[in-house]
């Protein structure tokens, strides 16, 4: 799922391709798409758009009459920007939006429909689309303590939920506990100061340095590279790759869908966490260190 660098960068490439400029009109291919009915859709058609912007891991394109589109990517949902008036992709297309230069594609991969589109009047409208998480980017220490504290999560849980923090996902929380050398699975509430500043430092530097990355590599053309796995991580989608800070191996657990991935040398003391799943299986011959694992395999 794109989150807070991906979107920024989006966000970015969008206004500055639509600034100012008419929406003429918006070609809904798939009908899963459109979530609303009042406002309806052909009254977004002739207006100027008047901003774009980021709220969570949605996307608002702000037009003319206090009229605002909501588009939330979820997993596999990609925008792209083509040529005016483009043909429909197959089944992957599931709307284009029509702008006076150029049109913006939203795509969606696999059989499942879950991105969203709003059409909403009015700022109190759109903030029911807010899950009012906290912007991590800007948060003061003070602010970003009280809110992660709130409640008595797992890291991982906590880094992800968008009533708490806005716009960090699966991917991200991977680096950025990376960063701060914590365990994904460390409650908030055991956590003491100097942890929590490290938390807070490595959110910010993380999202931060990212966004750039993100920009650079676009340049002046439509980000298209939008993925969750990149080389370039640390530790998110390099199960068994060295760790590039001691280049002990990256280990995993798996929950529900997703996933945590974590150095266990770096974040959890060489300790490796326990998978559900397999820890069930295995009951006392899961292992609980590296060397134990090791030990396991030359058996």
């Amino acid at each position: 799922m794109p989150e807070l660098p991906d979107i920024t960068v989006y966000v970015e490439a969008i206004a500055e391709r639509t600034a100012g400029r008419k929406l003429e009109k918006i070609r809904v291919a798939n009908p899963f798409l459109l979530r609303s009915v009042d406002p309806p859709l052909g009254e977004t058609f002739g207006k100027r758009v008047e901003g774009v912007s980021r709220l969570g891991k949605r996307i608002v394109v702000g037009l003319e009459d206090d009229l605002y589109l909501v588009l939330h990517l979820m997993i596999a949902g990609r925008l792209h920007w083509t040529d005016c008036g483009v043909k429909p992709p197959g089944r992957k297309g599931l709307a284009y939006f029509d702008f006076e230069r150029g049109t913006l594609m939203l795509t969606e991969a696999g059989s499942t429909r879950r991105a969203s589109l709003f059409v909403v009047r009015g700022t109190s409208a759109l903030a029911e689309h807010d899950p009012g998480g906290l912007d991590p980017t800007s948060a003061s220490p003070e602010t970003f303590k009280t809110r992660l504290v709130s409640e008595n999560r797992t890291l991982k849980r906590a880094l992800t939920d968008p009533r708490l923090f806005s716009g960090i996902g699966n991917a991200y929380s991977d680096e950025i506990l990376h960063r701060a050398r914590l365990s994904p699975t460390a409650l908030t509430s055991r956590l003491d100061e100097s942890a929590i500043v490290r938390l807070h430092d490595a959110t910010r530097q993380v999202l931060a340095e990212w966004t750039e990355r993100l920009r650079i590599e676009a340049a002046d053309a439509f980000p298209e590279k939008v993925t969750a796995f990149r080389p370039e991580m640390a530790v998110h989608g390099r199960y068994k790759k060295p760790c590039p800070v001691c280049s002990s191996p990256v280990q995993r657990i798996a929950y529900a869908s997703n996933e945590a991935n974590y150095c266990p040398t770096c974040q959890t003391g060489g300790k490796l966490l326990a998978d559900r799943a397999l820890s069930r299986l295995m009951h006392e011959d899961w292992p609980k260190t590296l060397e134990e694992m090791e030990e396991t395999k030359r058996r």
